[in-house]
C-alpha cells in the first residue's frame, strides 16, 4: 500500500508536460543551430508552455514562414497528436516571394520525411481560402510575430476567423507579436512590424475569441520599438548594416507581447 501511495504521489507532483519530450524538440539534429542560438531570446519551450501545449494535442500553426516552430512544434505532437501548418496558398499571384517561401518550406519537410511526413501542409490566404483545418478539429493554434504581416495583406480579419473556425470550443489561440508602446495607424505599424496590444486584443475580441491571459515571457524592456527600419532595425535582421550595430545589437530581439485567447464553449 505505501508503493502505491508513494506512485500517487509522485504522480501528483509531476510536471505539467513531463510527457513532452522537449529535449528533441529543442535539441534535436531537426533544428538549425542558428535557430537554436536564438532560444535565449524566443523561449520556444515556455511559451508553448503558456499556451498550454500537451501530448497528444491537433496544432495548427499559422503562416509557419521558414520553420523556425515547425521544428520544435513537429517532435512534440509526432507521437499521438497533429500538426497542421497553414502557409501561403501555391495558387497565390502577385508577388514571387509567396511562392518561394512556401518552396522553402516544403523543400525543408521533404528533407526530412520521418519527422515531418505527417506535418499536413494547408493553405491560408483570406478570403478565397482559410480551411486551415477540419473545423472544429484543433485544441491549439499558435502564431509567432505575424500580426503586422496579415495587417499588411488586408488579412488579418480572415486569418483570425480561419482560427476560430478551426479550433474545438474552449480550444486556445496564441499570439506573439512586436509589441507597439502606442499608437492606432494600422498601416504605419504594419510597415513597422511593432502592433499595440490593444489593437491585437481587439482584432481577436472581434473574431469572437476572449483574452484569457497575457505574459511577459518574450518581453524586452531595452526595445523603444521606434526604430529607423521598425523591429528590422534589430537582431537577426540588423538592416540597418553596420551603421549603430552595436546599438541595436545590444538592445536584443524585439519586446513582444505574448496572449493567450480561448474559443469560448
Amino acid at each position: 500500500m505505501k508503493y502505491a501511495v508513494a506512485l500517487l504521489l509522485a504522480l501528483a507532483i509531476a510536471p505539467a508536460h513531463a510527457e513532452l519530450d522537449w529535449d528533441s524538440a529543442l535539441d534535436g539534429p531537426q533544428r538549425a543551430e542558428t535557430n537554436k542560438a536564438r532560444d535565449a531570446s524566443r523561449h520556444p519551450r515556455e511559451t508553448l508552455e503558456f499556451f498550454g501545449i500537451k501530448e497528444g494535442m491537433t496544432v495548427v500553426e499559422l503562416s509557419p514562414g521558414g520553420g523556425w516552430y515547425t521544428e520544435v512544434l513537429a517532435p512534440l505532437v509526432a507521437e499521438s497528436g497533429k500538426l497542421y501548418a497553414a502557409h501561403f496558398s501555391p495558387n497565390a499571384a502577385g508577388s514571387p516571394y509567396f511562392r518561394n517561401a512556401l518552396g522553402g518550406f516544403l523543400q525543408k519537410l521533404a528533407e526530412n520525411h520521418e519527422l515531418y511526413g505527417p506535418v499536413v501542409v494547408t493553405a491560408l490566404a483570406p478570403p478565397a481560402e482559410t480551411a486551415i483545418a477540419p473545423a472544429g478539429s484543433a485544441d491549439l493554434v499558435v502564431a509567432f510575430r505575424n500580426v503586422h504581416s496579415w495587417m499588411g495583406m488586408g488579412s488579418l480579419d480572415g486569418t483570425l476567423a480561419a482560427a476560430y473556425t478551426a479550433l474545438k470550443p474552449g480550444g486556445v489561440l496564441g499570439l506573439v507579436q512586436h509589441r507597439a508602446q502606442s499608437g492606432d495607424d494600422v498601416e504605419a505599424m504594419a510597415k513597422s512590424g511593432y502592433v499595440t496590444e490593444a489593437h491585437v486584443i481587439a482584432a481577436a475580441e472581434k473574431a469572437g475569441f476572449t483574452l484569457d491571459a497575457s505574459s511577459e515571457i518574450n518581453a524586452n524592456p531595452k526595445d523603444t520599438a521606434d526604430h529607423p527600419h521598425g523591429v528590422w532595425s534589430l537582431p537577426p535582421a540588423l538592416r540597418g548594416g553596420d551603421q549603430d550595430r552595436a546599438k541595436f545589437e545590444a538592445i536584443g530581439e524585439s519586446d513582444r507581447m505574448t496572449l493567450r485567447f480561448i474559443k469560448p464553449e
